[in-house]
């Protein structure tokens, strides 16, 4: 059995290296631009690259949040921006809308997609639609019960059988 995850937010610098030495396997940030993170410090561009090497340093994994449904001016600046994280190695974007999931597979390949609970997901159709479409990991939405996601689980394991 696949050992999970422990992912944690990190709102700024001091709390991605806290997170890291307490046992996290990889961490969110946000930077400030294109993120819904706004309660968190979000990192600037060079905070990013900086964030990047101590995180790969420390043999772990760092996502960027790039959740916003972007407005035609921002998707317009969106692909030099997921050109720019691909450069920087980050190791996948969270996203929750269509277009920016577009713009990153065109703009920034070798970076995985992961979909944001923000995406609302609920049902395991929406699920394997967006496994086919590229996306490696799905957060499903806030709203579902245990039971839900559980039901969700075992109909997505069953199209891979």
């Amino acid at each position: 059995m696949k050992k999970p995850e422990i992912l944690a937010p990190a709102g700024d610098f001091f709390f991605l290296i806290y997170a890291l030495e307490y046992g996290a396997d990889a961490v969110y940030v946000g930077g400030e631009e294109f993120s819904l993170r706004a309660a968190a410090g979000n990192f600037s561009r060079a905070e990013l690259k900086r964030a990047v090497e101590y995180v790969h340093g420390k043999q772990k994994k760092i996502y960027v949040a790039c959740n916003v449904v972007p407005r035609n001016e921002e998707i317009d600046r969106l692909p030099e921006y997921a050109a720019f994280l691909q450069e920087a190695g980050v190791d996948a974007v969270i996203i929750s809308d269509m277009g920016s999931f577009t713009v990153f597979r065109r703009y920034a390949p070798n970076v995985d997609i992961h979909i944001s609970t923000q995406a609302n997901v609920s049902n395991y159709e929406t699920c394997m639609a967006w496994y086919h479409l590229g996306a490696k990991r799905v957060v499903l939405a806030r709203e579902l019960s245990l039971d839900e996601t559980i039901q969700i689980r075992r109909r997505v394991l069953e199209d891979f059988e």
